[in-house]
């Protein structure tokens, strides 16, 4: 098994990461880092740089909480079927189209990024906690003006909040993040920086982000990249950056803990997206996540199971992707294994599927993904007993014709 899993991260960080999600309008991404270096060669960041943190507390026993039936903090929610909804779509026009698609179908929900994988946040804020770590953007240009459309139209909105993956910040503040022995911020091969998950500074930093967001209107925060960096494991020795002696498991699932026990007098859910194969394997714990643990502190899971993320041999597919109703009913088996064991802890299971092509695998490995294809997913789904779920296409360019 540790030999597949080293396979398939190593084919994951050639295809792209399932956490950035196929397709990921790296153009526009681009142009804005490119801006970012611009504007930093002009102006210093200023103030003081904060000092280091104690590592947070994770992990304490909670005298029996655990055991408890957890409280829907949004019990009059739908059904979610969604779709993702970059920043540059929800202030831009594009904005209309999507609208028209939910108003015409049983779709009835946009999951917004609210700080983005670079690690801005998409709207102007003038929130002074928000402004000491962020780096606000106008992407969308009246966030009040978007909310009460999204009111108007029974959008059910979702606020994406990418946490550890944040470039912006690592550059803005190098000890928060993992630092080279010549001292350089740490980058991956396509130039994204983490900061570092034992921060307790980058907990509440994010968790502002979703307190505001909350405030807002938003029903539900999603975390994503709520982990370490890919095979983080491999390159940890040669890296400085703060720790303590807990498991990179352990201080993850502490950072979810602590989210959910922040935003739980807001009143809104808190869901995370993660791996589709840590559900198939004990725990991914070079990048530090523990599919059980993670999902026993969330209202909502979200399993990225892309049929073109998973490579040959899963649930017994030579070209998964070809496969779009197996791969996914083989994911969803292992998905219930691993959540039955949590009882009346189960999180509501609303996994992202896939409304893309994935042309990089290479002829004969893919095919062309259209109405037919994403059925099979929805079908798979419904026969697992799983009704809810959300469609990744990183151009925001959904199938037509799908009977949601």
């Amino acid at each position: 098994m540790n030999v597949l899993l080293t396979l398939l991260l190593l084919l994951q960080s050639a295809w792209g990461h399932p956490q950035q999600k196929p397709e990921s309008g790296n153009s526009l991404s681009n142009l804005w880092q490119v801006a970012w270096h611009n504007l930093e060669k002009s102006q210093s960041t200023g103030g003081p740089v904060a000092p280091p943190a104690a590592t947070p507390a994770n992990g304490e026993p909670s005298g029996g909480e655990a055991d408890k039936p957890p409280t829907d903090p949004q019990p009059d929610a739908p059904k979610v079927k969604g779709v993702y909804v970059t920043a540059y779509s929800a202030g831009g026009e594009r904005m209309t189209t999507l609208l028209d698609l939910l108003d015409k179908t049983a779709l009835n929900a946009m999951v917004i990024d609210i700080k983005d994988d670079l690690g801005y946040i998409t709207y102007k804020t003038d929130n002074p906690e928000l402004q000491k770590l962020g780096t606000p953007m106008r992407f969308i240009k009246d966030i009040g003006a978007l909310m009460d459309t999204l009111q108007k139209h029974e959008v059910y909105p979702i606020a994406r909040i990418v946490v550890f993956k944040d470039s912006v910040l690592a550059k803005k503040h190098p000890e928060l993040s993992f630092v080279t022995a010549n001292g350089t911020v740490w980058q991956n091969g396509k130039k994204d920086s983490f900061v570092n998950p034992y921060r307790k500074e980058v907990w509440d930093y994010n968790i502002a982000v979703a307190k505001e967001a909350a405030k807002l209107g938003f029903k539900e925060i999603q975390f994503d990249y709520v982990r370490f960096p890919e095979g983080f494991e491999k390159k940890a020795d040669s890296l400085k950056f703060t720790k303590s002696d807990e498991s990179r498991t352990d201080v993850v699932s502490g950072f979810v803990k602590y989210a959910k026990e922040q935003l739980e007098p807001l009143g809104v859910r808190v869901s995370v997206d993660i791996f589709g194969y840590a559900a198939s394997v004990p725990a991914a714990e070079g990048i530090g996540q523990d599919f059980g643990k993670i999902s026993s502190n969330v209202d909502v899971i979200s399993p990225m199971i892309y049929p073109s993320h998973y490579s040959t041999g899963w649930f017994k597919q030579t070209d998964p992707d070809k496969a779009p109703y197996a791969t996914i009913k083989g994911a969803m088996v292992d998905t219930h294994k691993k959540l039955d064991p949590l009882g009346d802890a189960k999180p509501v299971i609303r996994p992202w599927i896939q409304d893309f092509t994935a042309s990089w695998l290479g002829s004969g490995h893919y095919i062309k993904y259209g109405a037919t294809e994403v059925q099979a997913q929805i079908k798979a789904l419904q026969d697992s007993g799983v009704d809810e779920y959300l469609l990744w296409n990183a151009t925001n360019r959904y199938t037509s014709g799908v009977q949601f």
